[in-house]
């Protein structure tokens, strides 16, 4: 008996250490193997069998243990947990290989209580049978849980119950403990030195703050070279509106016609001079000043992009010039051509541009005389639904005399039903302190079983708490010197003391560090050729930059004498056939207008016709305003993307 019992507590020893986080089941085996070769080979072979056992169905013993501490094992102690684990791994899986007597025994061996309270709830056929059953179920197959498990051990039901009877037996025998009353402890003063009485400081100087100087004015002033540049936007800004005046006028003195629309350009040219003239007037009593050029300050990006353009101009410069010497033909004459076929298509252009107008001058007059179409059409419509709106008022009255009828009749209905109600209520009222009855006995008796749970509580708690005061008087383990300098011994590749490491980090941070500083020597010089090269880079910009200066200044004094000259005005077949057809529209228009003023009308037309008529007019106006915006437009337009093409075409041939 001894030896099985000595035998179950080096298990239970070997359980506690088991971490499942962190250790392996085979290899706790084979180290709890080494640790057990003092031992005999019988010994030794039932403790692995039983280990092994324990950690490979640990699931399944779980299960059951988990379950009795949160049922039946409140008052057990967590330490007893892989106590119960190996009873229940012996019932479940030695019973029949050690024999019932065996088990019995070391049963026995163990505390009376703690197993008269783990095998009642093990063996409990209704726990067996229902969840615990059911908990099996959902790690391993059903059928394998009932032939392996729960079968076996319900046919040992009735010796289990035998045994348990016994345990209460001894346990009814054994006398209760006397309570010994706790020792309590007595406080003593601590023998604490008198401190000395606290010097008082002297105090410190107040330190003299040095006088701060003043804001400078400058701070809440612009810069002067915003008041500069600023100076230059108005003054550039007045030179263009200046020279976009002349050319307007110019230009639309070329574009418009005479025969159509004569009034109304006439009309916007002039309200066009009048608002510029005083702006003109204005702007030449100002005395302006050229301000002197500010240097802008480019980044490596914007420097890198225009040497590579500029490096690419010259490139293409000297392939062209190499072209030339090899023997191609000049572009002269194909630039002539290109010049009087643009020219073409700006004449082309205003033409369509006329045609536009005169198309929507034309949409607008068949619009008018479509809307004086559908006025007649809706009046006609509005005498249809007046007739239609009689009648529906006419069947809508008759639907509501229908609905008051109707209603008359379920207000007879409900005063019937409430003679009723009376009635129902006398037994909702009887039936209702029936249930309150049965409620208050109900709450009576939750109300005393409260109170018997609550003093069981009481009881448990109160052993716990002897349990705790008793494992707090156990004496606790002191802990272990360290020595830096030794090597630890675990066996792995690379081990060394806590010195030699430190020593170590040391060398790897001082490798590190001399690494660090050439890489910033390699940045430094790296960056010192960088600026460098921009500065090379920045000297050849300045110089294409004035190469590109005087040649835009030659082409504006070729564009200024281009737009100086005079335009030639062209009339097309088709320009001449829509503005026939939009002379036949208004006189069309007239007649029709002048037949709806001869047909009667009712009163409140008078009133309302001029009105409209004035809405009319003034639809008309912005329609013309419209049309002049975007005339203008499509004229810079055109005079932007002449210059454009012009423009490169003269880089193309320098």
């Amino acid at each position: 008996m001894a030896y099985y019992g000595k035998c179950i507590e080096t298990v239970i020893e070997q359980l506690n250490k088991f971490q499942p986080e962190k250790d392996s089941p085979e290899q706790f085996l084979e180290a709890t193997s080494t640790a057990l070769q003092t031992l005999s080979p019988q010994k030794q072979a039932f403790i692995l069998e039983l280990l092994s056992g324990c950690l490979e169905y640990r699931k399944l013993m779980a299960v059951v243990v988990d379950a009795f501490y949160v049922r039946a094992g409140w008052l057990c102690p967590r330490a007893d947990y892989s106590l119960f684990q190996v009873i229940c791994y012996l019932a479940m899986f030695q019973l029949q290989e050690l024999g019932f007597q065996l088990f019995c025994d070391i049963v026995k061996a163990q505390p009376v209580d703690k197993m008269h309270k783990f095998l009642g709830f093990f063996f409990n056929p209704l726990n067996l049978c229902s969840w615990i059953k059911d908990e099996w179920s959902l790690i391993y197959e059903t059928a394998h849980v009932k032939e392996n498990w729960i079968d076996p051990l319900m046919r040992w039901q009735p010796e289990v119950q035998e045994l348990i009877h016994q345990l209460e037996e001894v346990m009814a025998n054994q006398l209760p403990l006397s309570k010994t009353k706790a020792r309590v402890t007595e406080p003593k003063e601590f023998n604490l030195t008198v401190p000395r009485p606290r010097a008082i400081p002297v105090p410190e100087p107040v330190p003299v703050v040095a006088k701060s100087k003043p804001v400078p004015r400058s701070t809440y002033q612009p810069p002067k070279e915003q008041q500069l540049l600023e100076m230059a936007k108005r003054f550039n800004r007045w030179k263009a509106e200046e020279l976009l005046l002349q050319a307007n006028i110019e230009e639309m003195r070329c574009a418009v016609p005479r025969s159509q629309g004569k009034p109304p350009m006439q009309a916007s040219k002039k309200k066009l001079q009048l608002q510029l003239m005083p702006q003109i007037m204005k702007t030449s009593k100002l005395t302006f000043y050229k301000p002197s050029e500010v240097p802008v300050k480019l980044n490596t990006a914007a420097i890198l992009r225009e040497g590579s353009l500029y490096q690419q101009q010259v490139e293409k410069e000297l392939q062209r010039v190499d072209q030339l010497v090899d023997g191609a033909g000049d572009f002269s004459e194909f630039l002539e051509w290109q010049k009087k076929m643009q020219a073409k298509d700006r004449e082309e252009e205003l033409t369509v541009g006329e045609c536009r107008r005169l198309l929507g001058k034309l949409s607008r007059e068949e619009a008018i005389l479509a809307r004086q179409h559908v006025m007649q059409e809706n009046k006609q419509k509005a005498n249809q639904k007046k007739e239609e709106t009689a009648e529906l008022l006419q069947q809508c009255a008759e639907r509501r005399l229908q609905e008051e009828k109707s209603m008359k009749e379920l207000v007879e209905q409900v005063t019937e039903a409430q003679k009723n109600i009376k009635l129902v209520q006398m037994k909702l009222l009887k039936d209702r302190r029936q249930t309150v009855q049965e409620v208050m006995e109900e709450s009576r008796e939750l109300l005393q079983r409260s109170a018997e749970t609550a003093k069981e509580e009481q009881k448990r708690r109160c052993e716990l708490i002897s349990q705790l005061r008793a494992l707090e008087t156990q004496p606790m383990r002191k802990g272990k010197l360290v020595d830096l300098t030794q090597i630890p011994g675990y066996g792995l590749e690379g081990e060394m003391s806590v010195v030699e490491l430190r020593e170590r980090l040391a060398l790897l941070k001082e490798s590190q560090r001399r690494e660090e500083e050439e890489k910033r020597d390699q940045i430094i010089q790296g960056k010192r050729a960088r600026s460098q090269e921009l500065q090379n880079r920045m000297e050849q910009i300045s110089l294409c930059r004035a190469a590109m200066g005087r040649s835009a200044a030659l082409r504006w004094e070729e564009k200024k004498a281009r737009s100086a000259a005079p335009g030639v005005s062209s009339q097309d077949e088709r320009v001449l056939e829509l503005q026939r057809k939009v002379e036949e529209k208004v006189a069309e228009r007239r007649r029709k207008q002048a037949t709806l003023k001869s047909v009667p009308v009712p009163a409140p037309a008078p009133a309302s016709r001029p009105a409209r008529t004035k809405a009319w007019a003034h639809q008309e106006q912005q329609h013309w305003r419209d049309l002049q915006q975007s005339r203008e437009r499509r004229l810079r337009t055109l005079q932007l993307s002449t210059s454009a093409a012009g423009h490169g075409r003269r880089q193309e041939a320098a």
